[in-house]
This record gives structure tokens, sequence and C-alpha cells, in this order.
């Protein structure tokens, strides 16, 4: 890494600092989101096994939680692309 600009793509495109961090900071979180669903699923998967009706009911609600999740994921991913398209026109149009 040259300064403040990342040149990893084979393509050579650059990418200045500000969306490499970006990048960096919404890949993290979707680590995080994807660490929380392991979790849940753990969860959800116990519940299911015991099947008291209780901890039955708990799994409505921790479904709705991970299918939540899924879209944030979905979301930060489609953030990420529009991010990435645009640091890319930028770059086309200093050439």
């Amino acid at each position: 890494m040259e300064g403040d600009v990342f040149s990893g793509f084979s393509n050579g495109t650059q990418i200045d600092g500000k969306v490499l961090h970006t990048f960096q900071k919404s890949f993290v979180q979707v680590q995080d989101i994807l660490d929380q669903n392991r979790l849940l699923i753990n969860e959800i998967n116990q519940n299911h096994e015991s099947k008291i009706p209780n901890n039955l009911s708990r799994n409505v609600g921790l479904i709705k939680e991970l299918n939540n999740n899924i879209r944030r994921v979905v979301d930060l991913y489609a953030d990420l692309s529009t991010s990435y398209t645009r640091s890319v026109e930028v770059s086309s149009e200093g050439d």
C-alpha cells in the first residue's frame, strides 16, 4: 500500500484510503453480523431439539432476528458494491 492509495486489483484500479476504510469498516460489520447469526442458529437448533414449547416459541423471534440480520448483510454488500462502482468511476475520470 502506497500512501492513501490501494492498488491491489488485477486491472490496476486504484482506490483511495477513504474508500478502503469504508470497505474495511463494512466487512467488519458483516463479519460481526455473521458471527451473531452463527450464535442465533445454534440457539435455534438447541431450542428445536429441546422440543420445549417455550423454547420453540422463542424460535419465532430468533428466526425473525436472523432474517433481519441477513437483510442487513445484503444491504451492506449492496452499499459496498455502490461504493466500489463510484470509486472506479471517479478513478476512470481521473485517467
